[in-house]
C-alpha cells in the first residue's frame, strides 16, 4: 500500500505510541484521525498538524462513538485503509491485596477498554474498509493492534493487563483468516519496555534498572521505532495474521 494513499484511524492517538504514528504517518504523506478521550491533547496535536489530520473525541468501548469517529473520517477524507490500535490503560493490581480482593470492575475496566475496546473499532473500521477499492493484489486495507510483550510474560500484579493483550494476540489470527476474504491484513505489535508518558513518571533509577535487563539494545524503546513498524507493515503486504515482538529479546521476570 502507498504510503501517500494511506487514511489512518489511530486509536489512543493523542500521545505515547499513537501520537508517534500519526505524526511519522503524516510526514510520510498519509492523512491521520487522531481517536483518544483526552480532548485537549486530541485537538492541539491536530492543531499542530493541518489539513491532514482531524481529531474526533472517542470513547472505544462505545459503539456511538467509534461510529461517529468512522463517519467523521469518511467525511475528512474519504475513506479509511489503515487503523491503529494504540489505546489502553495499565492499572496494575494483585487478585488479592491489603483489602481483600481485586474488585471485579478494576479487572472488567482493564479488558474493556484494552480488549473489548480494539474488537469494537476494529468490528466497524473492517464494515467501513470493505466498500474501499482494491489495490495492488486486491487490498483493502490494513489493521495494526497493539499488544504488549506482558501477553506472553505477564508479571505479578498484570493479571488484567495481560489478560487483555493476551487476548489480542489471541484474536489476531482468526480475525485475519476471516478479513482475508475482504482484502484485508491484520497484524498485531508487542512491544517491550518503551519511552512512554506512562514510563515518564518513574524516577530516573528505576528507568536505568529496567533498561538493563533489556538483552539488546540495553535502553527502552523508543516510539518511533514502534511507528517504523507501522509503517512497514503498511508497506509489506505479506505481514498478515502473525504477532511481531518488539523487546530488544526481553523476557520479563516474575516482578
Amino acid at each position: 500500500m502507498d504510503i501517500k494513499d494511506v487514511v489512518a484511524l489511530v486509536t489512543g492517538g493523542a500521545s505515547g505510541l499513537g501520537e508517534t504514528c500519526i505524526l511519522e504517518l503524516v510526514k510520510k504523506g498519509a492523512r491521520a484521525v487522531i481517536v483518544d478521550f483526552d480532548s485537549e491533547k486530541g485537538e492541539k496535536l491536530a492543531a499542530n498538524i493541518g489539513a491532514n489530520a482531524i481529531f474526533v473525541k472517542t470513547d472505544v468501548t462505545s459503539e456511538t462513538d467509534v461510529r461517529q469517529a468512522v463517519q467523521k473520517s469518511v467525511e475528512a477524507f474519504g475513506k479509511i485503509n489503515v487503523l491503529v490500535n494504540c489505546a489502553g490503560v495499565v492499572n496494575p493490581g494483585k487478585i488479592i491485596g491489603r483489602k481483600g480482593p481485586m474488585p471485579l470492575e478494576a479487572f472488567n475496566k482493564v479488558l474493556q477498554i484494552n480488549l473489548v475496546g480494539a474488537f469494537n473499532v476494529i468490528r466497524l473500521a473492517v464494515e467501513q474498509m470493505m466498500s474501499n477499492t482494491p489495490g495492488e493484489d486486491g487490498e483493502k486495507g490494513v489493521i495494526i493492534n497493539s499488544a504488549s510483550i506482558a501477553a506472553f510474560e505477564g508479571q505479578i500484579g498484570q493479571a488484567a493487563y495481560s489478560a487483555s493483550k493476551a487476548g489480542i494476540v489471541g484474536m489476531t489470527l482468526p480475525i485475519a483468516r476471516e478479513i482475508s476474504d475482504y482484502g484485508i491484513r491484520m497484524v498485531t505489535i508487542a512491544p517491550g519496555i518503551f519511552e512512554t508518558p506512562m514510563m515518564a513518571g518513574l524516577p530516573p533509577a528505576v528507568k536505568e534498572d529496567m533498561a538493563k535487563t533489556v538483552p539488546f539494545p540495553k535502553r527502552l524503546g523508543k516510539p518511533l521505532e514502534f511507528a517504523k513498524m507501522v509503517l512497514h507493515i503498511i508497506d509489506n503486504i505479506m505481514l498478515n495474521g502473525c504477532c511481531i515482538r518488539l523487546d530488544g529479546a526481553l523476557r520479563m521476570p516474575q516482578k
